[in-house]
This record gives C-alpha cells, sequence and structure tokens, in this order.
C-alpha cells in the first residue's frame, strides 16, 4: 500500500512538474515551432561581471586584428550581447513558384550583433570569417542580398544611413564607436523601445552570402557587403565583393539567421532551401547559391587563447 502510495506521487510529479519549454532565454533549435513568433540564440545568460560596450572598445582598441576577433568571439559566446543582438523574429513570405503556393517562414535577429549592455554596446563589425564561424557555433546563417531586403521591407523601425568620411581610421574601433553613438542618438529621436520586439533596418550593410564569395572575378578570399537602404529596394551599397577577407569598416553589420525554417509548415534548413534549384527563388536572387557560408579560418579555432 506504502509503495502504492509513493509511485502515485511520484508520477504526479513527473506530470505536473515538467520543466517549462516555452520559447524564453538561450533555447535549443529543436524547440523551434511553426508557431513561434520570437526565439533567442543559443547562448549562456550574461555574466555578472560582463563588461560593458564602452570597456571593451577600450580592451580591443590597441589590438592587432587577430586578437581582436578573438576577443569578440569569447564575449559574444559568452552571453555579453544586449538582447536586441539575442533575440530572433519571425518573419513570413509568400510566393507562388511553378504554380505552387509557398509560405516560408525565417527567424532573423532583430538588430546587428553588438557587444555590451542594453544601455552601453558598442555594434561590432568584424570579419566575415568571424562571423561565419559564429553563425556556425549558433546554428545560424548570413543572410543573403534577397533576405536582407525582406527584413528592412517587413523591419517595424527604419533607421537612415549615417556615413562617416571615408579615412583610414575606418577599420578601428574609434570608427566603430563613433558610429555606434550616431545610431544610438538617432535611436534615441524617435523613441524606439528597445523592449519591444521589433526589428530595426536601415543603419547598417549586411556581411552576406552570395556567389561571389567564391566567384572567379577575384584571386583573393573577400567579403561580399550589402545594403545601407534609403528606402525599399534602394540601398545605398549594391552587392560588392571588392574587400578583402580581412577588411571589416564601421558600416558593416552582422544579423544573424537561424537555420531552421519552415516552408508549408515543414522544418527545413536554410542551407538545403539555398542548394534546391526550385526552392532557392525563395531567398536568393542569384538562383542556387551551391555554397552558402564563408571559410573559416584558423584565428577562430584558437579564440580561447
Amino acid at each position: 500500500m506504502i509503495k502504492t502510495i509513493i509511485l502515485i506521487l511520484i508520477s504526479a510529479l513527473l506530470i505536473f512538474c515538467q520543466p517549462d519549454i516555452s520559447v524564453t532565454g538561450s533555447d535549443d533549435v529543436t524547440k523551434l515551432t511553426p508557431n513561434d513568433t520570437i526565439r533567442y540564440l543559443n547562448i549562456p545568460d550574461k555574466s555578472e561581471n560582463a563588461i560593458e560596450g564602452s570597456q571593451f572598445a577600450n580592451h580591443v582598441a590597441n589590438l592587432n586584428q587577430i586578437d581582436r576577433e578573438r576577443a569578440i568571439i569569447r564575449e559574444i559566446l559568452a552571453g555579453n550581447v544586449p538582447s536586441f543582438s539575442l533575440k530572433l523574429k519571425a518573419i513570413t513570405i509568400n510566393q507562388i513558384i511553378n504554380q505552387k503556393e509557398f509560405e516560408l517562414t525565417f527567424f532573423a535577429v532583430c538588430d546587428y550583433m553588438a557587444i555590451g549592455s542594453e544601455q552601453n554596446y558598442l555594434y561590432i563589425p568584424m570579419t566575415p570569417s568571424t562571423a561565419q564561424y559564429l553563425a556556425n557555433r549558433l546554428e545560424c546563417s548570413l543572410p543573403t542580398k534577397k533576405i536582407v531586403d525582406i527584413i528592412y521591407n517587413k523591419a517595424e523601425i527604419i533607421l537612415y544611413p549615417q556615413p562617416i568620411a571615408p579615412s583610414e581610421i575606418m577599420t578601428t574601433i574609434p570608427s566603430f564607436k563613433q558610429h555606434t553613438d550616431s545610431i544610438k542618438q538617432q535611436i534615441s529621436k524617435i523613441g524606439f523601445d528597445r523592449s519591444a520586439n521589433n526589428i530595426i533596418a536601415g543603419h547598417k550593410k549586411d556581411i552576406i552570402i552570395s556567389n561571389k564569395i567564391y566567384s572567379t572575378d577575384r584571386n583573393f578570399d573577400r567579403v561580399v557587403i550589402y545594403g545601407w537602404h534609403i528606402s525599399e529596394n534602394n540601398p545605398i551599397q549594391p552587392v560588392y565583393n571588392g574587400h578583402n577577407a580581412q577588411y571589416a569598416d564601421y558600416s558593416h553589420g552582422v544579423r544573424l539567421i537561424s537555420k531552421t525554417t519552415y516552408i508549408n509548415g515543414d522544418s527545413i534548413q536554410i542551407d538545403d532551401i539555398l542548394k534546391d534549384p526550385e526552392l532557392s527563388i525563395l531567398l536568393s536572387n542569384e538562383g542556387v547559391i551551391s555554397k552558402p557560408y564563408y571559410p573559416v579560418n584558423d584565428i577562430t579555432n584558437n579564440s580561447n587563447n
């Protein structure tokens, strides 16, 4: 009799004390469903001792590029990012291909990658190799040109581009900080509520995936950039692959896209869409992108050093 009562109590505990698996906090990609509207990058919660964006800027200002990229990786994977760089929002599009109707839902981070807190953050440009490494670790992809356009057209908050006069310091931390501050001022003027689940766009050029990463028109590893829209389908920066893969200036931004998407309710990886002759048109203006990623170099493999 006592054993029976104990078994009943254990069963009740198992039924009523199941963990909450709703999409809150650092969520695993396997919990994503077609009905979710918000999910989060799978990184740890921010440490109480995490440095602010201004402190990070001071810390890396005099580092060489390799050490700076390693520091970027460490901070992001340790969870030292504001919520807008952590939160992904569902975006749904509809398109007819070959007389078939497709509804596609993908998940895009609400804003570009930054380091620090909600109030004290630094938008952080990085090389495409570092961006790809982070995307791989976080089960994400970088966007295509078409995805960048879709995000801009669907964004709740639109900012205008704020170029800094070209100079040899465009790729340095002071320029990164200057551009971050100008974006913050623009956000403050419009009274944008950072706590809302809104997508913000227009203020950065995206590092994108494209067939131009590996095209034969260049004889060096390169980054492909696109964006800085003035209005819908009207970017300042057309698709461009003329910078080498070590180039990262203040205008560049990294917006991650979850690899898990849904077509007509069925789960499919974004890479599989881009490699498919029929489906690729949903997310690519170039048709099939057979290698939808950048090469990852050795510095990212030693980011804990």
